[in-house]
């Protein structure tokens, strides 16, 4: 499979519709990809809490719209990265969207674990409360967004529904970059499944932005990483190698904890 991650520029300045203009232009250019992947929240940018309200959007609206459409016309399975989400009956999420080569919407993710503890997002936006697997021919993505890296948890139940390849959009900072390199690792060689890793450049709120995107492979080998600028990076990676992986070093199979619930008498 190719994988194409787009480290979009999250700038102080640009409007939404821009970005949003920017961005298909990007998923459009990646005609011969298999996957495509935009990071979190990059029509606003993670830190921007302010503008999740003024930004936010119904599900099914312009960046669905456009995704659904840069998706189609490229003929790419796309993780549209994550948009600030108002749900007409309840509060906003951190909703991530993935379409087929067709422009359907084949998954919706909301973000599980709120980054910024009594404030920002994790005050402003409603937690998502399901795991999300979606099947590709020749791998099966697992969802996560950002903050949720940090939570081994939610990527172990990704592999118990059947997840091979995690899927992790971000609006990383620069200031704990050596956390998301240390974590993408982590979160493949323990699943052992590869990771795709997507963070956003630029710098908004005040906030330089990581970069360095990443993807990691099921032994915790980078086969690709970004710089810290825009870019897109590419990489061709083979997804049989987690079952081979899994075959070679079946660790997954001497689990213990977590398994089952512990025994109360």
């Amino acid at each position: 499979m190719r994988a194409s991650v787009i480290q979009i520029a999250v700038n102080e300045g640009e409007s939404v519709e821009s970005r949003r203009r920017r961005a298909a232009s990007m998923v459009r250019d990646q005609a011969g990809a298999d996957l495509v992947v935009l990071p979190e929240l990059w029509t606003t940018g993670a830190f921007a809490y302010e503008e999740f309200g003024q930004e936010a959007e119904p599900l099914e609206g312009p960046t669905y719209e456009a995704m659904a459409k840069a998706a189609s016309d490229t003929g790419v399975w796309l993780h549209a990265g994550s948009i600030p989400e108002r749900d007409p009956d309840g509060p906003l999420y951190n909703t991530s969207l993935v379409f087929s080569p067709s422009g359907d919407l084949a998954a919706v993710y909301r973000k599980i674990h709120r980054f910024g503890f009594d404030k920002g997002e994790a005050v402003l936006m409603g937690a998502g409360a399901e795991l999300v697997t979606v099947r590709l021919p020749g791998t099966t993505l697992g969802l996560g967004t950002c903050y949720d890296l940090r939570f081994p948890e939610l990527f172990r139940g990704l592999v118990d529904a059947g997840a091979e390849t995690l899927v992790v959009p971000a609006g990383w900072p620069e200031r704990r970059r050596s956390h998301w390199t240390l974590l993408a690792q982590a979160r493949a060689v323990e699943n052992q499944s590869f990771v795709i890793a997507c963070g956003t450049a630029g710098t908004h709120a005040g906030v330089p932005q990581a970069g360095h995107s990443i993807v990691v492979d099921p032994w915790g080998e980078v086969l690709a990483e970004a710089g810290a600028e825009e870019e897109v990076l590419t990489v061709d990676f083979d997804p049989g190698k987690v079952a081979t992986t899994r075959e070679q070093f079946p660790a997954l199979k001497d689990r213990v904890l977590g398994l089952q619930p512990p025994h109360r008498p």
